[in-house]
């Protein structure tokens, strides 16, 4: 069955706009409810983002592919599963859809819609940290793919609530949601200063992952 364009890219932005309004939803009631314990919030938020993560793929990947990120993007569409075109569409939907998220859990916590973050996530380490961290996630989606594709939810949902502890940044791994947590002055937000660096890496990331499944994994899979 041929699913159109449409559906695909209205498929990116709801999981987008899901996504970002569980990560800064999660990341508001956690702050409130830690009582200043930073450990105990980012637990909270790290748990419902991998929750809801696994639901989504599971939902939305048979329609779009479950992308929700323009670095998991970039890849298909340098694979060739996606058009230049088919491409831009899913990156617009999928930025659109998280700012629209981040702005829905500003609302459902009663906090302006309109905000700038003021958290910081300067410097080098925190560049290379999501590099890192989206580097482990194109990496899981193109490895799992190949071997085990009914794992993937399940690997993606665990690669990043693993993100959230073992890197410095949190693990971001996605340029759209960067975007929409630079206008979330809550526990999720990262200054918009800082989000160049950050998309930088993530960016990079994203190719070096890529680099890796070309020199390990069957040929046929990247023609």
């Amino acid at each position: 069955m041929t699913i159109t364009l449409a559906r695909r890219t209205a498929a990116e932005f709801l999981g987008s706009f899901l996504l970002t309004a569980t990560v800064v939803g999660s990341g508001i009631l956690a702050s409130r409810l830690a009582n200043g314990n930073d450990a105990v919030a980012l637990l909270g938020n790290t748990a419902a983002t991998g929750a809801m993560l696994f639901v989504l793929i599971t939902a939305l990947g048979p329609i779009s592919g479950a992308h929700f990120n323009p670095a998991v993007t970039l890849i298909m569409a340098l694979k060739r599963e996606l058009s230049a075109m088919e491409a831009a569409a899913y990156a617009v939907a999928q930025v659109i859809g998280c700012i629209f998220g981040a702005w829905l859990a500003h609302f459902m916590f009663e906090l302006p819609l309109l905000q700038t973050s003021t958290h910081v996530r300067a410097g080098l380490p925190q560049v290379a940290s999501e590099a890192a961290a989206t580097f482990a996630l194109v990496f899981t989606i193109l490895f799992v793919s190949r071997w085990r594709a009914g794992a993937v939810p399940a690997a993606v949902a665990l690669v990043i609530t693993s993100g959230y502890w073992w890197t410095a940044s949190t693990s971001f791994a996605n340029p759209a949601i960067t975007v929409a947590r630079a206008l979330s002055d809550t526990f999720a937000g990262v200054r918009p200063e800082d989000v160049p660096g950050f998309i930088a890496g993530q960016l990079a990331g994203a190719l070096l992952a890529w680099g890796a499944a070309i020199g390990l994994l069957p040929r046929e899979q990247h023609t």
